[in-house]
């Protein structure tokens, strides 16, 4: 079980580099790649088996509010990362203050994750 947990956590650390790696690489000419919309959805699916994992085999306490804190902020970024996406794929404009949104809010999780004790 503690081998799962690794590779879900191994997981959720490669989809937060996509996004937020993707955001620094274009942060002069903002937009939001596929990368970056696989790499949220990466984020939500992995987060989400990792609470549960946890939970089920006893690896450790689990703070609920710091996870549903994480929960919405995780939801804004593939949020924002899927409207940002489909309107790239159809050819429209992507604003800057959405593919702003995404990379920043991923970086605040990150903080929210590594900082909230």
């Amino acid at each position: 079980m503690e081998f799962f947990r690794y590779v879900l956590l191994f997981f959720h650390i490669l989809g937060v580099a996509a996004i937020v790696g993707v955001w620094f690489a274009n942060f002069r000419k903002p937009s939001v790649s596929p990368w970056q919309f696989h790499g949220a959805w990466v984020q939500l699916v992995t987060g989400l088996l990792l609470v549960g994992i946890i939970e089920m085999g006893d690896l450790g306490q689990v703070n609920n509010i710091k996870i549903a804190v994480k929960l919405i902020i995780a939801l804004i970024v593939f949020i924002a990362a899927f409207i940002g996406y489909r309107k790239q794929k159809k050819g429209e404009p992507v604003s800057t203050g959405l593919a702003h949104a995404v990379g920043g809010m991923a970086l605040i999780n990150v903080a929210v994750a590594t900082l909230w004790h």
